[in-house]
């Protein structure tokens, strides 16, 4: 299939989800079932990673500043920048995108092959608005919060790692979070993150909602959600820094 093929499926697949609910009841219960599956589900290995990043930045940033020159408390505004405008939303967003996108591709992918989703259209239920609205709606108001959290668990992680290694005082580290912070940064998170929500769970939906074939082919359509959504983040990233910053 050639990408304005693609492209075509992906725009109608949306263009369909926006109808009328036929049972507003299931349709929340669905969009609640979402939300809980994939904010539980991605929640550990965030926390796990938000750690290790915000430590390992500390680490890093104290062993470049090395000149008496640098205020100590500069490696404390190093890691809180980082962990909000790349770190938290980017990486976590790639991490994201194998846990939940494989996630998304891999049922959607089941109950096409099962024909479940020819059985709910034959009962006249919309089956883009009812299995993918849905999950797209969950990853954009769970995975924004799953940021949120992992920049501050970021930062607490690069606080703590500071403290323990002998690098940085508490005292100097918390000096140096509330210098120069600059309240847009954490606006410009906010749009990543929503953007990168949209962009791993709709490119998932997409490529397990057309799986054709048998148990194989759901796992080329999850390596595929996988992928493209990593390259399509990247891309994006790189598109929000140089029109919002």
């Amino acid at each position: 299939m050639s990408f304005f093929t693609h492209l075509g499926s992906y725009l109608l697949m949306l263009k369909g989800m926006f109808t009328k609910p036929e049972n507003w009841r299931m349709y929340w219960k669905e969009f609640m079932t979402q939300c809980v599956e994939i904010g539980v589900g991605a929640l550990p290995i965030v926390i796990i990673i938000s750690l290790f990043l915000g430590a390992v930045t500390t680490v890093q940033t104290a062993y470049q500043l090395v000149s008496p020159l640098v205020p100590q408390a500069t490696i404390a505004q190093i890691v809180r920048d980082s962990m909000i405008l790349e770190l938290a939303p980017t990486v976590v967003s790639i991490v994201l995108a194998g846990v939940i996108g494989s996630k998304i591709a891999s049922e959607l992918g089941n109950m096409r092959i099962s024909e479940q989703i020819d059985a709910l259209e034959i009962m006249g239920i919309n089956t883009k608005s009812y299995l993918v609205m849905p999950k797209i709606l969950g990853a954009l108001i769970v995975i924004p919060c799953l940021i949120v959290i992992s920049a501050v668990l970021g930062i607490w992680g690069g606080r703590t790692a500071a403290s323990m290694a002998g690098i940085l005082a508490t005292d100097i580290f918390d000096i140096g979070l509330r210098q120069n912070l600059n309240l847009y940064n954490i606006t410009f998170a906010l749009y990543k993150s929503y953007t990168f929500a949209f962009i791993i769970s709709s490119i998932s939906a997409y490529y397990g909602y057309h799986v054709k074939g048998g148990a194989l082919e759901i796992g080329r359509a999850s390596t595929s959600a996988v992928v493209v959504s990593c390259i399509l983040i990247l891309l994006a990233d790189y598109a929000l820094a140089a029109l919002l910053l």
